[in-house]
């Protein structure tokens, strides 16, 4: 069985703790971006829950804004998928904060994944796609 949903939105990467004299804390734009994407999975998967010994694969296609500062041949060239997008957030911190938001939701824990793979594209309409699925 696979699972695919969507999060409109710029994609945003999982930032790192912060470390103060009081203690750690994650940064609120994190927080608040975990949030929707359970808010999304919530809403589109009906809270399925994959089995607790099932290893997971799971996919994340993060599509960007197209700058509107872009030549139209540029523009045309990124709609196409022909250029993609060198910038912030790290593929890795997008298939983070998907994978933590994701933890007791729709799996026990994220080390149940063992397959993953993220993809960074520009659109005109910024997003994340997920699907997750059991592993081969």
């Amino acid at each position: 069985m696979t699972i695919t949903f969507t999060v409109l939105g710029e994609p945003v990467g999982k930032a790192r703790q912060r470390v103060t004299r009081f203690g750690t804390y994650t940064p609120q734009a994190t927080v608040l971006y975990e949030n929707l994407i359970k808010t999304e999975y919530r809403r589109q998967c009906h809270d399925h829950r994959f089995d607790d010994k099932q290893p997971l694969r799971m996919e994340v296609r993060a599509e960007y804004l197209i700058p509107a500062s872009a030549s139209k041949a540029k523009r045309a060239a990124m709609a196409k998928g022909e250029i993609r997008p060198m910038k912030k957030p790290d593929w890795d911190n997008v298939g983070k904060v998907v994978s933590d938001a994701l933890n007791k939701l729709a799996y026990w824990d994220d080390t149940q994944i063992v397959d993953c793979t993220v993809q960074k594209f520009y659109s005109d309409r910024p997003r994340i796609i997920v699907k997750i699925g059991h592993a081969e």
